[in-house]
């Protein structure tokens, strides 16, 4: 045992001074590796040339060192080196720049080297005095940057004033004081902690000189374009290269796990973890060294790993079958538990199946299939998602990625395998009488394709509630655009009216030229999305309803959303197109005074604004509803025109509107308007006939109004002409 110990001692011994020895060799062979109190100098800094080769000491010019009077220096000059660190630091000592107020001149510390950086981690820049200003230069690719402390006075009492700043940012590669002064002025740039300040030295500083830190590098390239040059600095096997955080130069660091001098051949070492006790093995005897690392390990006669972590070395137990007993229980026990748990997930993965097939057949899924199959035309296909495709899409429905809720559904945003950017609407549950019709609307749905509709790209069918898949409209709807909260929002005449078109036209298309007509049923601004460009696009079919050919209404359940709901429809539940036309009028109304249709906050009088836009209009009062910025002299026309039209939208009789189509042709036409202006002579004689035919068949009934003699179309007075109702 004691012949073990002493061979142990001696081994640690033996690693201690290799260390010693590795420390002592940071210079090249035969170079001054020291000088004064700087005990240790580190190659690539050298002094002269070496006494065994006759070669250089330093790597390089900008690195070469002096020693003049056991006082180490960099190159010739006077900057005075007090420590050189290996990880990229020198400390130096630099004169301060100080200057009284009948002094002519002042110290100005300059340094001019690409390979040397002012530390913005370890230094501050300090400026005492009263009323002074020092700065610092910076100068880079021929350009001058500066930084630097301001310090001012109110009163010859207030005598104490000091500012400090971190040099912030600028590689300070070549670098000098200034300053201008009144009465004291004193700057010193050095290490942090270095300086304490006294009102004294508003008098005088009794130092002319202060530690700074200065950041170094190697080099003037970058390490891959360095590597394969003769002069690369980085020798050792076991070292890295690395970019200078200053864009000049690089580093070499040694390998984690090694230590020493990078720059020197075989300068990294193996740190020597189990002799220094940085391990985690159960004792140093279990403890073995390896290149880089090391590993812990039990001997003969002992089993276990060996850390201290793993219960360290422990005696082998002799043989027991009662031991074998166990052993084997235990696997068999695991055994039967795997096998269990195997049959319980292949039983759950079946029952899963089983449910999505449920789903599948109960959400019409075969029906569909059946009609996508005779389907002629293939180059609309519907796709048919399955429930994993639509739950990686969305990150299992993740809230956040909800872009919207309604009262059919909630939509969220969704990027398929192939990158594509979709709407996903888990729609509400579908009533089991209506699939067959559900099912239908989603192949009329799909077969769609304007500009200005919302296109349906597929469904999923293997979820309770059926899926619907969109194509994805990225800019918000146009309620959000119209009553952004807290915002003032800036809707130019010309937009209001390119989005009042383009919606009815897709509306219009719905009605008369999809292969059956559908209605949507549920028109607001909601349901109007804007594309980047604010092109409008006609959305959330949940509450439309196809209708056939032969018909011209249908009796079904009111629904829709309050204040856009027409009360023809309300009264007799008897939906027709003409519902459609009255929710868009109350669109072109919020287009035309930025209002929401039904607020609580205004007054009883305005909180319906298709009643209070009606009365301003027949009281000759339109402007007052108008939203701000929106009217001019240009448009005026324009403005009263679509006015009009909305009023005309908005009769409480759905046959005395007009059909959608109608309402196209005419958008289109004041639209035509706008861009042609020659256009509008006849437009004012076609107006000015409609209203003088109002004011003849009000005549002919009698009508108190039509003692107003105004036929001129610009005259807001004709509009009395034309009855509203109570336009709820």
């Amino acid at each position: 045992m004691r012949i073990k110990e002493t061979q142990k001692h001696l081994t640690r011994l033996t690693v201690m001074l290799l260390m010693a020895l590795a420390a002592a060799s940071q210079a090249l062979p035969g170079c001054q590796d020291s000088c004064g109190s700087v005990s240790s100098i580190p190659y690539p800094f050298g002094i002269g040339n070496s006494s065994v080769t006759g070669h250089n000491c330093f790597q390089e010019k900008e690195l070469e060192l002096t020693c003049r009077n056991s006082t180490l220096y960099r190159g010739q000059g006077n900057a005075q080196i007090i420590n050189i660190s290996l990880a990229g630091k020198i400390d130096m000592l630099m004169f301060i720049s100080k200057v009284c107020k009948n002094e002519s001149q002042g110290n100005r510390p300059s340094l001019r080297s690409p390979a040397f950086t002012i530390s913005s981690e370890d230094n501050k820049f300090v400026s005492v005095g009263c009323d002074t200003y020092g700065y610092l230069n910076s100068f880079r690719n021929g350009t001058t940057s500066s930084t630097g402390c301001l310090t001012r006075r109110d009163s010859l009492e207030s005598v104490e004033s000091m500012q400090k700043r971190k040099l912030y940012g600028h590689r300070l590669q070549q670098f000098q004081f200034h300053f201008r002064f009144q009465q004291v002025w004193i700057l010193l740039c050095g290490k942090n902690g270095n300086y304490s300040f006294s009102v004294d030295h508003l008098k005088g500083i009794n130092f002319t000189m202060a530690p700074m830190v200065m950041e170094w590098s190697v080099g003037n390239d970058t390490c891959d374009a360095s590597m394969h040059t003769a002069d690369y600095a980085c020798k050792s096997d076991n070292s890295y290269c690395q970019n200078s955080p200053y864009e000049y130069g690089y580093r070499c660091q040694c390998n984690p796990d090694f230590e020493g001098n990078p720059y020197l051949l075989h300068g990294c070492q193996d740190i020597p973890e189990c002799a220094r006790n940085q391990h985690n093995c159960d004792s140093e005897d279990h403890c073995r060294e390896t290149s880089g690392s090391f590993e812990c390990f039990c001997p003969d006669g002992l089993i276990g790993n060996g850390t201290k972590e793993g219960g360290g070395c422990h005696t082998k137990q002799p043989h027991d079958p009662f031991n074998k007993i166990i052993i084997g229980a235990g696997v068999g026990l695991i055994a039967l538990f795997i096998g269990v748990s195997w049959l319980y997930l292949m039983y759950q993965k079946r029952k899963v199946l089983k449910l999505k097939e449920k789903f599948f057949q109960q959400n019409g899924g075969i029906i569909l299939r059946q009609q996508l199959s005779t389907r002629e035309d293939s180059s609309q296909s519907t796709t048919i998602f399955s429930a994993e495709q639509l739950k990686k899409a969305t990150n299992n429905f993740d809230e956040s990625l909800i872009v919207g809720k309604g009262g059919f559904g909630t939509v969220f945003k969704g990027l398929l395998s192939n990158n594509k950017v979709v709407a996903i609407k888990k729609s509400k549950i579908v009533d089991q009488s209506q699939v067959e019709q559900f099912i239908n609307e989603v192949i009329v749905l799909s077969q769609i394709n304007h500009r200005n509709v919302v296109k349906l790209l597929g469904c999923c069918l293997e979820t309770e509630v059926p899926l619907l898949v969109y194509e994805f409209v990225n800019n918000g709807t146009l309620f959000h655009y119209l009553h952004k909260q807290g915002e003032v929002v800036n809707v130019s005449w010309k937009m209001c009216l390119r989005i009042a078109t383009e919606t009815a036209a897709a509306l219009s298309y719905l009605h008369s030229v999809a292969s059956i007509p559908i209605i949507h049923r549920d028109v607001k601004t909601s349901n109007i999305l804007l594309d980047e460009t604010y092109n409008a696009k006609v959305s959330d079919f949940g509450a439309s309803r196809l209708v056939p050919l032969e018909q011209t209404e249908i009796a079904t359940i009111v629904q829709g959303t309050f204040g856009y709901l027409d009360p023809e429809y309300m009264q007799s539940s008897q939906l027709t197109e003409k519902s459609d036309v009255y929710s868009f009028g109350v669109v072109l109304v919020e287009l035309l005074t930025g209002e929401k249709p039904f607020c609580f906050d205004r007054s009883e009088e305005k909180r319906s604004l298709t009643v209070h836009f009606l009365c301003s209009l027949k009281e000759d009062r339109l402007i007052d509803v108008l939203q701000m910025g929106i009217l001019d002299e240009e448009n005026r026309q324009e403005v009263v025109e679509v006015a009009i039209l909305a009023a005309r939208c908005l009769r409480l009789t759905g046959e005395e509107r007009p059909s959608m189509k109608e309402v196209a042709i005419e958008l289109e036409g004041i639209k035509l308007t706008e861009k042609h202006p020659s256009i509008k002579t006849g437009r004012n004689f076609e107006v000015g006939q409609y209203l003088l035919h109002k004011t003849q068949s009000s005549r002919e009934h009698g009508d108190s109004s039509s003692s107003q003699q105004n036929t001129g179309y610009d005259s807001l007075r004709a509009l009395e002409l034309i009855e509203f109702g109570n336009g709820r």
